[in-house]
């Protein structure tokens, strides 16, 4: 059974890492435009697909949703920053929802502590790295909805060192994008960051998530 369950279901992450890694080898400038933004956004998109197929009970639809988004997200940030923020902020909040759902009880001081400096920590470090640009308390907004997003992952149910550490990979991703954007750091040296990080995020919050729910078929 378990055997036949690999075989039926392993292609949608073997297509996702396919996408993700022909992608990150090839976003050098040679392709551009719509093409590459579909490139980019179809990693994620075949994890949306892993996470509806795979997933169980009430949960299944809204880590297929987070991914979607951020499938969306991917793609819509090659042509608008503004609106690529805004449908990853929305995936943000999906995902907040779905942990504080699934809340640990009991939750011991140390995880509650490092849930609260998720919270706070991350829209703390992106205002700083984004002050003083025109959009910085936009930018510092958003950070607040992706710490809520990692904070709540910290402390849900989900196991803390998949989910909660993907989590953290995405804030580490997006404050290097910050960083990159307010040129604390070179684009050279952020091309080779953002989208490992991001990616791997993403991967080990969906494999972490969809295995959970099935175990606890809810």
């Amino acid at each position: 059974m378990t055997k036949r369950a690999l075989i039926d279901h392993r292609p949608y992450l073997l297509l996702s890492l396919l996408f993700a890694i022909s992608y990150f080898l090839a976003m050098d400038g040679k392709v551009g435009g719509a093409w590459m933004a579909l490139w980019k956004g179809a990693g994620i998109a075949f994890l949306a697909a892993y996470a509806g197929h795979r997933g169980k009970g009430k949960g299944r639809v809204l880590i297929a949703s987070v991914m979607a988004l951020g499938a969306l997200g991917d793609v819509a940030l090659e042509f608008s920053f503004f609106a690529g923020g805004l449908v990853f902020a929305l995936s943000h909040l999906t995902a907040a929802y779905l942990f504080l759902s699934h809340m640990r009880h009991p939750t011991s001081a140390s995880q509650k502590m490092a849930g609260l400096a998720l919270l706070l920590v991350t829209p703390a470090i992106a205002g700083m790295l984004t002050y003083p640009l025109d959009n910085w308390l936009l930018a510092t907004f958003y950070a607040s909805l992706l710490g809520a997003m990692a904070g709540t992952a910290w402390i849900s149910t989900f196991p803390r060192y998949r989910v909660g550490v993907g989590a953290v990979l995405f804030v580490a991703s997006d404050l290097v994008l910050f960083a990159q954007e307010s040129s604390h750091v070179s684009n050279e040296l952020t091309a080779w960051i953002i989208w490992p990080l991001y990616y791997s995020g993403q991967f080990l919050i969906v494999t972490g998530v969809v295995q959970t729910l099935r175990k606890q078929q809810v």
